[in-house]
Parts: C-alpha cells; structure tokens; sequence
C-alpha cells in the first residue's frame, strides 16, 4: 500500500536515502540529518513522499509528483527505493505495480521517470511492468561525491 509520507516518518526516509546501497541511485548526496532535515521539510510540505508498505512493514519509498495544466495527465517518478533488508523479494515490482494502479486511479495516462544507465536492475524492473526507453540524457545527473557525470535513460508508461 502507498501512504503519504508524514513528519514522523524522518528517521526511515533519512535512513533509506544515505544508505550506501541506495544512495548512489537518488537524488541526494550523502549528508548529516541535520542538513537533510529542510529536504525532508520540503518533501512534506509538497506531499509528493509516499511510503511503501506490507501490512504495518515499511518497504520501500518513492516520490510521486503530479506536474499542472496542459501537463496535468503526467506524473513524475522518483526516489523508487525498496529498503536493502527485502531487496530480492519482489518488492520493488509489487511497488512499481500499485504506483501504476494508483497512477490509473488518479486519470493520469503518463508516467515518466529517470535511471541512470548503469542501473541495469532497475531499468530491467522498469520494463518488466510497463515503462520503454524514450532516449538517454546525457550528462544528466551530477555526482558531486565522485566529481562526476552521469547518463540517464527516459522511460515512460503509457496508461
């Protein structure tokens, strides 16, 4: 089940994002939670932060962000994270799967996202349910750890 993220929930989404094996992925570099707390702040105020849950378990997170006017049939998809302790479980397409219901619910007919081209499990996942490859953004995303640039492939569920 998807539910909107809330003040409460700091701790886990701080926590799913430094992870070193979920970091590299996001948007966020590494930081403290004191210089992550405005991020979270914004993240809540936007209400685009949703968790994904089991029953009571906290699975994973991703941010849903609806754009407005002529663009208002699309949805932006970001910081899809299922969290390490269930990667290999199928988690992350029963995830991608209900953010897909949830799109249809909502009369949205496009779904974008972003992942970097190395991010093969990803992407696979991605294609699994639905999403094909528009093109690759070069140079699209900066590690500012690693003092480097990295490619992005588009992809898009059509609904």
């Amino acid at each position: 089940m998807l539910e909107k993220v809330k003040a409460d929930d700091f701790s886990y989404i701080y926590k799913l994002y430094m992870n070193p094996e979920v970091n590299p992925f996001l948007l966020y570099e590494m930081m403290d939670s004191e210089t992550f707390r405005p991020i979270f702040d914004d993240l809540l105020k936007d209400e685009v932060l949703y968790l994904y849950k089991e029953g009571t378990k906290t699975l994973g997170m991703c941010k849903l962000v609806r754009q407005k006017y002529r663009d208002e049939h699309k949805l932006y998809l970001g910081g899809v994270a299922i969290h390490p302790e269930h990667f290999g479980k199928g988690f992350g397409r029963k995830m991608m799967l209900e953010i897909i219901d949830f799109c249809r619910e909502k009369a949205i007919l496009r779904i974008e996202l972003t992942a970097a081209v190395h991010n093969k499990k990803a992407i696979q996942l991605y294609e699994n349910v639905g999403f094909i490859k528009e093109g690759v953004l070069k140079n699209y995303t900066y590690l500012k750890s690693k003092n480097q640039f990295i490619d992005e492939v588009l992809m898009s569920n059509l609904l």
